[in-house]
């Protein structure tokens, strides 16, 4: 019998096919894939560096080429490795998280990066380095609880990243609404929702209650945040500010373990004793975690309890972060879950602490909090507290800039009002005496 031939035009879309692969060409979805995506960057805490993180559906190597010229050949490399995340859903997804650092950068160097393998290539990403040192005033955009569905204050966040109004971001918690669900799917299309701004600039998180499922697995899989501590916890050194991000879920998924709330305040207690010893380089101590120990959402979380797991701890009495964060001189305390942005007057135990009846942040006399979660639909309700400055219901999210050793400005965007600042506040605190209140 005579062998089956190929037709000329069959042959020729096979070739193009081929060809389409060779050039980093993603396949048609569905199809498992080495072509790079939810490409994101994250700081891990040693200067002169960047670690890019992605994904692909097969394996393949880890490389990033990289350079100072924004077309042309990209001359440096980097290798890193990759490891298969299975998904805890019924279909058992199994994703490749790649990750490659970058080391010896030139501070505050823009580069230009692609990530992949000869199996596939991204696209050209660009970022800045950051700078080294303690004598420059880093920016921040701010914000938690952002979903792949509505996120309405995403657009604005991106084309201020693209106007290089930041240097880094801060994700206080609850990332896509929910990473796991339909089998990981719905975390696919929000690391490909944020790669934009992810790509471009340090993506440091932390984790929220909506990642909760399957031992907070999707989250720590796709985000590579410094240090060793269960994925939850680390600490980062930015221009004059020591920033803390640490797990509020500790308190309340405790199937896990009673054992890591303990791990985690002791972690804390050391990090802070350390920031304290380095203090007069790094004046600023900031925290973030997800779920506050005050709001104003009239609903039934945790903060409207007014003993709350996170402020009083387990059982009301133990591995409380109020009476630590007081203890340390902690200056700005950074916190999300409520869908809402709220400011607070320096407070401890529900006492006000302001500097001075005019000038209430300038030589505070208790740590500032901030809630700041209305990246998603915005909450409804208002039980406000004395404690509360202000309240702002709208979709938006913050700007922190940290601009030398005495004094931060914080400044809420809202995106129903096109961009208009409804909160603009200036915290000063002196270089000398910053560990204890007075």
């Amino acid at each position: 019998a005579r062998p089956p031939t190929m037709s000329p035009r069959r042959g020729c879309c096979a070739c193009c096919w081929l060809l389409l692969l060779s050039l980093g060409v993603q396949r048609a979805p569905g199809y498992p894939s080495a072509a790079p995506e939810q490409v994101h960057l994250s700081y891990p805490g040693e200067p002169g560096s960047m670690t890019v993180t992605w994904t692909t559906w097969v394996p393949a190597p880890s490389e990033v080429q990289f350079g100072l010229q924004p077309s042309g050949p990209l001359p440096l490399r980097a290798r890193g490795s990759a490891r298969p995340f299975v998904d805890g859903g019924i279909l058992r997804r199994t994703l490749y998280m790649h990750r490659v650092t970058l080391r010896g950068l030139l501070p505050g160097v823009q580069y230009v990066y692609r990530c992949g393998s000869a199996q596939g290539w991204s696209r050209r990403f660009r970022f800045r380095a950051l700078k080294n040192g303690v004598h420059w005033s880093p920016r921040l955009a701010v914000f938690g609880d952002l979903g792949a569905d509505n996120p309405k204050a995403f657009p604005r966040l991106r084309r201020d990243t693209q106007q290089g109004l930041f240097d880094a971001v801060l994700h206080v918690g609850d990332f896509a609404y929910n990473m796991d669900q339909d089998n990981a799917r719905v975390g696919d299309r929000f690391m490909r929702l944020i790669e934009p701004v992810a790509a471009s600039l340090p993506y440091m998180t932390c984790p929220g209650n909506h990642e909760e499922r399957y031992n907070f697995s999707n989250y720590k899989a796709r985000f590579s945040m410094p240090g060793d501590n269960e994925g939850l916890w680390y600490s980062w050194d930015l221009g004059p500010a020591h920033i803390i991000s640490f797990s509020t879920e500790v308190y309340f998924f405790l199937h896990y373990g009673r054992h890591l709330v303990q791990r985690q305040f002791r972690w804390l207690e050391s990090d802070l004793q350390k920031a304290n010893r380095n203090r007069a380089a790094r004046p600023w101590i900031i925290t973030m975690g997800h779920r506050p120990m005050y709001c104003s959402n009239a609903d039934l979380d945790d903060c409207r309890w007014h003993e709350s797991k996170v402020r009083k701890g387990l059982h009301g009495r133990l591995y409380g972060l109020e009476d630590l964060f007081y203890r340390y001189g902690v200056d700005l305390q950074i916190w999300a879950h409520e869908h809402s942005y709220e400011r607070l007057w320096p407070i401890y135990n529900y006492q006000v602490f302001n500097g001075s009846l005019k000038f209430p942040y300038t030589n505070p006399r208790g740590p500032v909090h901030i809630i700041t979660g209305s990246a998603v639909s915005p909450g409804t309700g208002l039980s406000p507290g004395p404690w509360s400055a202000l309240r702002v219901k709208e979709y938006g999210y913050t700007r922190l800039h940290i601009l030398n050793g005495t004094h931060v400005h914080i400044q809420q965007v809202s995106d129903d009002q096109d961009g208009k600042i409804v909160d603009d506040v200036w915290v000063v605190r002196p270089l000398v005496g910053r560990r204890m209140y007075h």
